[in-house]
């Protein structure tokens, strides 16, 4: 049985209502697909707390707030998710991608030509809705 990992999603729009999208490195679980940048919610922090530290730390966001959007239990067979996704609309700063990892802000009507991993179908849906 292998343990769930707790991830913060950071639906993140800005004022053009375009989302931040980031690619997964290829050595990594479910690699070269696009995803929601965020990241593992540690002991002791909320899931909005995990994304403020994921989203500086990994694209550059200063962000300000979040705010709930819905939850996502994955089984991937080797890796188990539970994907706590938030929107991100307020905050500052220039995205980049500080890992390495390319980022793109893409607009709604596009966002279905993306590779996304199966786990985030749902919050297309959501987005896309």
């Amino acid at each position: 049985m292998s343990k769930q990992i707790h991830v913060a999603v950071g639906v993140i729009q800005d004022h053009h209502k375009r989302t931040l999208l980031a690619k997964r490195p290829q050595h990594l679980h479910q690699g070269g697909k696009w995803e929601f940048p965020g990241g593992k919610v540690e002991k002791q922090e909320t899931t909005s707390e995990a994304l403020i530290r994921e989203l500086k730390e990994e694209v550059n966001l200063d962000v300000i707030s979040t705010e709930p959007m819905m939850e996502i239990h994955h089984d991937y067979g080797d890796k188990q998710v539970f994907l706590d996704i938030h929107w991100v609309t307020n905050f500052s700063g220039e995205a980049k991608g500080l890992e390495g990892q390319q980022v793109c802000w893409v607009e709604k009507d596009q966002l279905s030509q993306y590779e996304f991993p199966e786990a985030n179908k749902a919050i297309l849906d959501r987005i896309l809705g």
